[in-house]
């Protein structure tokens, strides 16, 4: 039997509610949901990449379906060596769209067995992203609304 294994890429330099959301709404779509926290030496992160997993680990630790996995170099790479069919990305805004289509359509010609699959963030994640959320932190900011529940206190 073929698992529909699906990886959700991404930095998550601190991953948000509408990250959380996302990854919630499409478990009943795969198998398995491996979150893939990409890493760039070219970026410089607010969290070091042991942190970001760990917050990751706390807001999905009841979820038997959910892996947590830290990778180097291109998603496509990453979905070749551990055998995953898609890619799951959220979308905020019609510009993420054009992004994100064009890194799928990229994606699929060099891996012809995988496909993209995008969900619409919910309307009240649609203005929340990592960016907003670090400026937040670095100024003290309240971040309540966009960071779970789960880690709020350890950010």
């Amino acid at each position: 039997m073929n698992q529909r294994i699906a990886v959700f890429p991404g930095s998550f330099d601190p991953i948000t509610v509408g990250h959380e959301s996302v990854v919630r709404r499409a478990l009943g779509m795969f198998d398995k949901i491996i979150i893939g926290i990409g890493q760039n030496a070219e970026k410089k992160y607010l969290f070091p990449i042991e942190k970001r997993k760990m917050f990751i680990e706390k807001i999905f630790e009841n979820e038997n379906k959910i892996e947590i996995l830290v990778f180097k170099g291109l998603t496509v790479e990453f979905c070749r060596k551990n055998q995953i069919a898609y890619i799951l990305r959220g979308l905020r805004t019609s510009a993420d769209f054009e992004f994100e289509r064009a890194i799928a359509q990229m994606n699929k010609t060099l891996l012809h067995n995988v496909d993209t699959v995008f969900l619409l963030t919910l309307p009240e994640h649609s203005f929340v992203s990592s960016t907003i959320v670090r400026e937040l932190l670095r100024y003290k900011g309240d971040i309540s609304h966009f960071v779970p529940k789960s880690i709020q206190n350890l950010l």
